[in-house]
């Protein structure tokens, strides 16, 4: 009697493309308006083969903002390792993030902001861990702004009304637009730091 194959490991190209997938499908449709059928059918794939790289949905969706977040701390870590003043580090982490959000094919961090409730309460927290990551990162250059009295008030509540405008943008944001993205980020930068 012969054994069964074993299945070849999912190759990261596959992988790759089908977190794609997701993360557009999710950030156009929603977690739950988007159907494996319809993730399967975008991918290229038989209705179950998402399953071969992910056990469930849910599970889609938080490799999507795992990715997502993963890619966003690559291009904040290289801002912050940058030996500038902090009102041009802040400057740069805003046209860092606002690429992250906003660049062509950058569904990812999207999708956490607008299907954050779709986790379920132990996905949350992994979730968590990373996004807090991120947050530490602009918390520093908030705090080194306040400190040398570039930008007033509560520094935890500056960089969350500074996230606040920058996400928001993401639902507006159309490439090819009145603006490009280095002029959003130039001009969202002027505002948050009342230039």
């Amino acid at each position: 009697m012969r054994k069964p194959k074993k299945k070849a490991a999912p190759s990261g190209n596959r992988r790759e493309d089908l977190l794609r997938v997701c993360a557009r499908l999710f950030r156009e449709k929603g977690f739950d308006g988007t159907s494996i059928r319809d993730i399967s059918q975008a991918a290229g794939m038989h209705s179950g083969s998402p399953f071969y790289h992910f056990e469930t949905k849910q599970e889609m969706l938080v490799a999507v903002m795992e990715q997502g977040l993963e890619e966003g701390l690559r291009h904040l870590e290289a801002v912050a390792a940058l030996k500038l003043p902090p009102a041009e580090k802040f400057r740069k982490l805003v046209r860092a993030h606002l690429e992250t959000i906003c660049g062509e094919g950058h569904d990812f961090i999207p999708v956490m902001l607008y299907d954050w409730r779709s986790l379920t309460p132990a996905n949350r927290r992994r979730v968590i861990a990373l996004k807090d990551r991120y947050d530490a990162l602009w918390q520093k250059v908030t705090d080194e702004l306040q400190a040398q009295g570039i930008m007033g008030g509560d520094a935890q509540l500056a960089r969350l009304f500074t996230f606040g405008v920058l996400n928001w943008t993401a639902r507006w944001y159309r490439a090819g637009g009145r603006k490009s993205l280095d002029e959003i980020a130039e001009e969202a930068a002027r505002f948050l730091l009342r230039e």
